[in-house]
């Protein structure tokens, strides 16, 4: 018999936009039309690429498009792409919840899928009567439940609340239970959404050494979501990169986690049109630019040297700031986070006059980073209020300088970190 638990062919997905439903009772009308002579829809012959970043002149478009891959049992498939690349829409297909438009599914044993938090819940019922409801809508014997019950409520960690209805339960003690009660179905296929991310850090590690159990000691396969590089990487065996739609790499995880990293090549210090941010967005980031120790403007560092970060931010509506808080994040090439500088952690509060551009400097001394390619998360507070946050805004690299004034390097896979020392006896 194959290895193969799960296979899909030539899957597509076709919406209309900015409509419920298939479309209109015209465009029905020539489906069954065509259906009835045998022919092929004629819809699926039309529709606009899956990019969210450039505005539709169709009335279709397509979410995913011919979609093929294999996976093997045993084996953990980590699916990673941007926000609206479609996989979401993939994992509800393979989980049954939605068909495909063309192509199909073909698996062996048993599915169990976390795709949202709640679903399958009832918020009037008690965490305990949840766990029969949902066990049952995923294919669980009463029986079954019943034997696994004391090992799904202990998982979850919400003993004390077990017989409270989930109503009152927040967003993380739901996941927490939906992600027992599905991870104790012994499913052949574990499918997994971003949910996890709901859960606190504790829980996530959990839940990550939990899904490596399944997929290690059991043999079982899982196919999991994440934003998350550092948990894809360190779960997952292959990686899926979908981008617009469409596969754009198939095959090691650690080659598929680099793709998509660098997918768009470096970013640049501008931030003024970057359309990935959060927040109320009265005051942003203009622009965020690295200086070298010779005062020009650099995205490759040496180590040891001392640099300035220059930030601009934009107050078109002349704001007065009298509390600024800004935050940066460094990220390794993997999505680690090695470092975090901040003004809350400054000797002195940051002032500023009140004008249209705010000019602030961050001096970094003797960058102790090892060779490889960093990135900087910004986040910006103002009076209290959440007013920009970009993800890996600028990307850097760092080269080897003479970090240790001895002449000589660190060995590389040593860790992100240098440490100034000394040996005596």
């Amino acid at each position: 018999m194959s290895d193969i638990i799960l296979k899909a062919k030539n899957i597509s997905k076709q919406y209309r936009l900015g409509t419920v439903g298939t479309g209109t009772l015209r465009d029905d009308l020539k489906r069954n039309w065509a259906r009835l002579r045998g022919k092929e829809d004629p819809f699926l012959k039309i529709g606009a690429v899956n990019d969210r970043s450039q505005q539709s002149t169709e009335d279709y478009v397509w979410a995913l498009r011919n979609i093929n891959f294999e996976v093997k049992q045993g084996e953990v498939l980590g699916i990673i792409g941007k926000n609206g690349a479609g996989k979401s829409t993939l994992l509800k297909i393979l989980s049954r919840v939605t068909a495909p438009s063309t192509g199909v599914i073909k698996s062996r044993g048993r599915i169990a899928s976390l795709l949202e938090v709640g679903t399958g819940f009832h918020h009037e019922l008690t965490g305990r009567e949840n766990i029969y409801l949902n066990g049952a809508i995923l294919g669980m014997q009463k029986a079954e439940i019943t034997r696994k019950l004391d090992e799904i409520i202990a998982f979850s960690g919400c003993e004390r609340y077990i017989d409270t209805p989930t109503k009152r339960y927040s967003s993380g003690m739901t996941v927490r239970l939906a992600f027992a009660v599905a991870a104790h179905l012994e499913p052949e296929i574990l499918v997994v959404d971003e949910v996890l991310a709901v859960g606190d850090a504790e829980f996530q590690k959990k839940a990550i050494g939990k899904m490596q159990d399944i997929s290690q000691g059991e043999g079982r396969t899982v196919l999991f979501v994440s934003h998350n590089m550092a948990s894809v990487q360190s779960l997952c065996t292959q990686g899926l990169v979908l981008k617009n739609g469409g596969i754009n790499l198939k095959g090691d995880v650690d080659l598929c986690v680099n793709a998509y990293l660098n997918a768009d090549g470096p970013k640049e210090g501008i931030l003024e049109f970057r359309e990935d941010r959060q927040g109320l967005g009265k005051i942003k980031f203009k622009k965020v630019e690295i200086f070298n120790s010779s005062g020009n403007i650099s995205t490759t560092l040496l180590n040891g040297e001392d640099c300035i970060v220059q930030i601009i931010l934009k107050n078109p509506n002349l704001i007065q700031v009298d509390n600024l808080r800004i935050d940066f994040g460094v990220n390794n090439s993997k999505g680690y986070r090695v470092s975090w500088m901040s003004t809350l952690l400054s000797k002195n509060p940051l002032k500023v006059n009140t004008s249209k551009e705010l000019k602030i400097y961050l001096n970094i001394n003797e960058l102790p980073l090892s060779k490889g390619s960093y990135t900087l998360t910004c986040n910006l507070i103002v009076n209290g209020k959440n007013q920009d946050y970009i993800r890996d805004a600028v990307d850097f690299e760092v080269e080897n300088g003479d970090f240790f004034g001895s002449g000589k390097v660190a060995l590389e896979n040593q860790g992100d970190l240098l440490l100034k020392h000394s040996f005596y006896s």
